[in-house]
């Protein structure tokens, strides 16, 4: 069945990106005095950004913790959006927050990964917006749950929010990896195949965990086609009061923008180039086309594995088979160039279609 479109405004209609691709939300993780607001936002303003954010309410995973200033940052915000020129942007969690928000002319508005995943707290923030214009962006919840993203913007979108979008910020992993939040650029891609009328942000900062990947991870998504970064900025992050290490000063972020990062087309007009990816694309075609033929194969093989492991009373699972199936396959592929990562996904994934397969003809469902 096909997914119904979302009634969206594009990111060029909002009015509040004057730079070229990427767009960009850059500040600091929180806003913490005055000073410093104003100081950073000088610095970002001076390098072209135009939408500055700042947390004024931070839901922290432990209590104790620094959990915003409050209403008085709106304040300073308001200050720099009056002498700057900028767009302002805060996080919200609850009625009040919007109402807050409203009352000090924010400009735009996200909903936070715990937020997200709470359906009561989205439907009231939905209602406390409705009828207005501002512009929402929802970051995906902290687990990888693609269903409970897309009701967010669903219920936001049912309240006539219609300037929507996302903001890719990682997911919450037990597994020990470089960042502090796994990509899992696969859900990201499979959102914007959905919804690729859903105006696009990565969050790398909250991904990174670190300033080291925030680079990396910021290229990963623009060569990706998402059209829009928010990046966390500080004028001085060695003393923030929370997330220091993944922030970085305007000079910092000038840089990475400005001198590192590279923005590639999303499509070209030559020639050579339509011909030459056509080509490339017809062969990719083929090779889907004979893998599907190979799962199909596969498939019809496990079934009769399966009659025969009725007739014989045998137990469907074979784990000490599968584990040398797996580490046969691991080595193989590793003559290939293919990641062991890669492999036991696929072979994890399709062995679970032939447990499933085998465990229907076992049960006698078909």
């Amino acid at each position: 069945m096909a997914t119904k479109k979302l009634d969206i405004i594009p990111l060029y209609e909002w009015g509040m990106f004057t730079e070229p691709r990427p767009s960009v939300i850059a500040g600091p993780c929180s806003a913490e005095t005055e000073e410093q607001v104003m100081e950073t936002a000088k610095g970002l303003r001076d390098l072209g950004i135009n939408v500055f954010r700042a947390g004024i309410w931070k839901p922290r995973t432990h209590p104790g913790s620094f959990e915003g200033i409050g209403s008085e940052g709106l304040r300073w915000m308001q200050k720099a959006k009056k002498e700057y020129g900028l767009k302002i942007a805060t996080e919200v969690a609850s009625e009040r927050h919007v109402y807050e928000c409203l009352k000090f002319g924010v400009d735009l508005v996200w909903l936070g990964a715990r937020t997200t995943a709470n359906p009561f707290l989205v439907q009231e923030i939905a209602d406390a917006l409705r009828d207005t214009d501002i512009p929402v962006l929802v970051k995906n919840p902290v687990n990888p749950d693609l269903d409970l993203w897309i009701g967010a913007l669903e219920r936001l979108n049912r309240a006539g929010i219609k300037k929507l979008g996302v903001i890719h910020r990682g997911f919450s992993t037990f597994d020990k990896i470089k960042y502090r939040n796994d990509p899992s650029w696969q859900i990201a891609i499979e959102l914007r195949s959905r919804h690729p009328e859903l105006p696009f942000f990565v969050d790398p900062s909250h991904m990174a965990g670190c300033k080291d990947y925030i680079l990396e991870l910021s290229q990963r998504s623009l060569d990706l086609g998402f059209e829009g970064l928010m990046i966390e900025s500080h004028c001085n992050p060695s003393v923030a009061l929370s997330d220091a290490k993944q922030q970085l000063t305007p000079d910092e972020l000038n840089d990475m923008l400005y001198n590192q990062i590279k923005v590639r087309e999303n499509d070209s007009d030559s020639k050579e180039w339509k011909e030459n990816i056509d080509q490339l694309r017809a062969k990719i075609d083929i090779i889907d086309e004979n893998i599907l033929y190979a799962l199909g194969s596969r498939m019809k093989v496990s079934r009769e594995i399966g009659e025969y492991k009725k007739n014989s009373n045998i137990a469907i699972l074979q784990t000490s088979r599968w584990d040398k199936v797996l580490a046969k396959v691991v080595e193989k592929g590793a003559e290939y160039g293919l990641s062991e990562k890669f492999l036991t996904a696929v072979f994890n994934a399709i062995h679970d279609a032939s447990v499933e397969v085998q465990n229907e003809v076992i049960s006698g469902k078909k």
